[in-house]
Formats: C-alpha cells, sequence, structure tokens
C-alpha cells in the first residue's frame, strides 16, 4: 500500500507551506475535486437515509462549550480563546453542540422524531506536531458529522441503521475496516456521569454479528462509542467512522420534545459520522487506490491524446462536448510516454487521422483493454454511465 503523503504530492492532489503551517494542508485543483466528489457523494447518501443538512459556525463562545462539557473534558485539544468585543470565542473542536442548539431552535414533537441532522463542518484540534501527518491528522478538519435526535425506544434502531450505512458506504468507496471497536470508559476523572451502562447495552446490540473488541479508555467524555478502524501504509491504526450514544448534552442544553401523553421528554442524542474526516477518508482512499480512483471519483476521466498538431482541433472539439465528463488534452511528448503518464486515468483515448475522419472515439481503459471505436456522443455517453456515482 503506498505512502498517501509521497503519492498524493506527486499526483498533485495536496500540499503544504510553512507560511501556513503543519498540519494545515492545503488542496490543489485534482485534489479538491477529489474531495468534492466525495461530499457529494456523503451528502445523497445522507439525503437518502432521511438526514437533512444544515451549516453552522466554526466559532462559537467559551460558555457554549462550558454547558456541553468540552471545556472541562476537552480543552487540552481546543485553541484557546479569542477575546473580542468583550467575549471569548472559541475555535469548535465538535459539531455537536451547535446542533443540540439547533435542535432547540423551536419546540419538538415527538411525531418529528426521530429527527437527523448532518453537517459536513469545519472544526479545529490542537494537535501537537508529532502526530502530525500528511492529511491523516491535521488540525482543521472538515467532518462528516450527524446526530439524531430520538426518543429512548428508537435508539438502538437508529444506532444499527448508523452502522449499516458506514457498512454501505466503506463497501462503496472499496474501505475495509481494520476492525470494529467498543470504545468504553476507564480508569480515571475524565467522563461525566450519567446512563453508561444503557448506553453500552444499546451500542453492543447494534453490533450483533460482528467481530469486535472491547476497549477501555477510549469512550467520549459524554458516552461510549462504536470506533471503525482503518489502518494506513504504515500498519498505524486510526478512527475513521464512528456512533455514540450521549444522554449527557440533551440533559444540559435542556433538549426536550412533547410526547403523545402531552407531556415534555428528553431525547437522546446519537452521534454519527459515516466517513470521519474528508481529510482521513481521502487519505485512506489514495493508499487503498494506489491514485488509480474509481472513475466517479477521478480527478480527471478522460485524457485526449491527440498523435499530431493536426489533431488538436478535434481533441479541443471533443474537449467542448464532454459536458459533465471531466477530460483533459496531453499534448506534450511521444505518445507512448503520454499513455504511460495518463496509466491512472480511468480512460483515454488516441486520436488520430482515422478518428479525426470518422468522427470516433477508440477507448483505451485503466486495465489495458481497448474498446471498439464509437461516435464521439456515444462514448462519452459510455464514460459518463461508467463514472456515475454510487
Amino acid at each position: 500500500m503506498p505512502d498517501h503523503r509521497k503519492l498524493g504530492r506527486e499526483l498533485g492532489l495536496f500540499d503544504t507551506d510553512p507560511l501556513i503551517g503543519a498540519g494545515l494542508p492545503y488542496w490543489l485543483p485534482d485534489g479538491a475535486i477529489v474531495r468534492h466528489c466525495l461530499e457529494e457523494y456523503v451528502r445523497d447518501l445522507e439525503r437518502r437515509a432521511g438526514y437533512r443538512h444544515v451549516h453552522s459556525p466554526v466559532l462559537a463562545k467559551r460558555e457554549l462549550y462550558e454547558i456541553s462539557g468540552h471545556w472541562a473534558h476537552y480543552r487540552d485539544d481546543m485553541y484557546p480563546p479569542m477575546d473580542v468585543g468583550g467575549e471569548q470565542l472559541v475555535l469548535r473542536p465538535s459539531l455537536c453542540p451547535h446542533h443540540a442548539l439547533i435542535y432547540r431552535s423551536r419546540g419538538r414533537s415527538h411525531r418529528e422524531l426521530p429527527l437527523r441532522i448532518a453537517e459536513l463542518g469545519g472544526m479545529y484540534r490542537a494537535e501537537l506536531s508529532g502526530v502530525l501527518g500528511g492529511l491523516g491528522r491535521v488540525r482543521a478538519i472538515q467532518l462528516n458529522d450527524a446526530h439524531v435526535f430520538c426518543t429512548l425506544d428508537q435508539v438502538e434502531a437508529e444506532a444499527a441503521a448508523a452502522l449499516a450505512l458506514i457498512r454501505q458506504a466503506h463497501d462503496a468507496l472499496g474501505i475495509k475496516a481494520a476492525r470494529y471497536r467498543l470504545s468504553l470508559p476507564g480508569p480515571g476523572g475524565k467522563y461525566v456521569p450519567g446512563n453508561w451502562d444503557e448506553a453500552v447495552a444499546i451500542l453492543r446490540s447494534a453490533l450483533d454479528g460482528l467481530p469486535y473488541d472491547e476497549v477501555e479508555g477510549e469512550a467520549a467524555f459524554y458516552g461510549p462509542k462504536i470506533d471503525v478502524q482503518i489502518a494506513d501504509s504504515a500498519g498505524r491504526e486510526s478512527t475513521l467512522s464512528t456512533i455514540q450514544v450521549d444522554f449527557h448534552q440533551p440533559r444540559q442544553f435542556g433538549l426536550e420534545y412533547v410526547g403523545a401523553d402531552g407531556a415534555k421528554h428528553r431525547p437522546v442524542m446519537v452521534h454519527r459520522s459515516i466517513i470521519g474526516s474528508i481529510e482521513r477518508a481521502v487519505a485512506q482512499l489514495i493508499e487503498i487506490h494506489g491514485g488509480a480512483f474509481p472513475a466517479w471519483l477521478a480527478p480527471v476521466q478522460l485524457r485526449l491524446l491527440p498523435v499530431s498538431a493536426a489533431e488538436m482541433p478535434y481533441a479541443r472539439e471533443i474537449l467542448d462536448r464532454c459536458g459533465a465528463v471531466r477530460a483533459e488534452i496531453a499534448s506534450e511528448g511521444s505518445l507512448g510516454a503520454r499513455i504511460r503518464d495518463g496509466r491512472l486515468a480511468p480512460f483515454q483515448a488516441v486520436l488520430g487521422p482515422r478518428e479525426v475522419a470518422a468522427g470516433q472515439l477508440s477507448l483505451r481503459l485503466r486495465d489495458g483493454r481497448r474498446l471498439d471505436a464509437q461516435p464521439v456522443e456515444d462514448a462519452l455517453a459510455w464514460i459518463a454511465a461508467e463514472a456515475r456515482r454510487p
């Protein structure tokens, strides 16, 4: 398995600059395409699963995190407050307090539950420089996050559905879990008091039928977690996807819904991330696929290879007709060298006098197969179908 840090730079996907800082990579155009395609995939998957998308600010008052418990239990991983206009503002280390406030923005009925709120949002963690590396561990994170507000009777089904959604996404992306981990509280005082036994029992039930390890000391401060672990090219393990059951924050923020009995009740909050941070997910995809992404994720789907300058007008004409197919013209160097340079592209098309005269494309696939020449519109329609998002 290749190292995503080396390959990502060689392929022009991302880079860093000391003037920006460690753990703060920037995305180059091809890397931004991979990232955007991944974001579109997960948003569409969530919409089809009944999630509603929101946006929330990356800054909030320190008081918000004092109420949520992050300030007391997670302060070492947060950036220091900024004094602005007599208030202390903090870069958020998590999205859950914001989503709790979105839930609380108006009265809720039991008929609305489960309420699934999702966001691809920025958050910031004050990681030590010694643990930073490529996209796998960064300080500015774009997180695929969601929170399900539900009744106690609905929690188990929601946790199981979230796990099924994670497995569906991983299958579509080619991601193989290194292991499933049930992360439990350990000795020490970093955990809030609450319904821990009940939350653990719910997650054990969701994991029924899957092999998993129980590990003490890895729980969030507010509740136990299912962690889906992945391994990088060096065998280092990290968490990609999570499911957490939280009785604490609904209580802290006074969240309520009106039940069928007309009385007010406290919802349960299920935290859920399908692909975790976009950065870590892309790092894993680079290493899994070696840069040869599935056609729907590939920065360039079709490379047009004019044999000589005489075919350049035809190449430009085809490029103008590509529409949703991401294409580029490669004209520098010998034809053999250009074919080798484009070996990671899903499709290449050599354009010679025969193709120009017939108005056709002869496609060469990544695995070396060659398709019969066909009219340009038919070839582009076939590529679009092959590159359709899962």
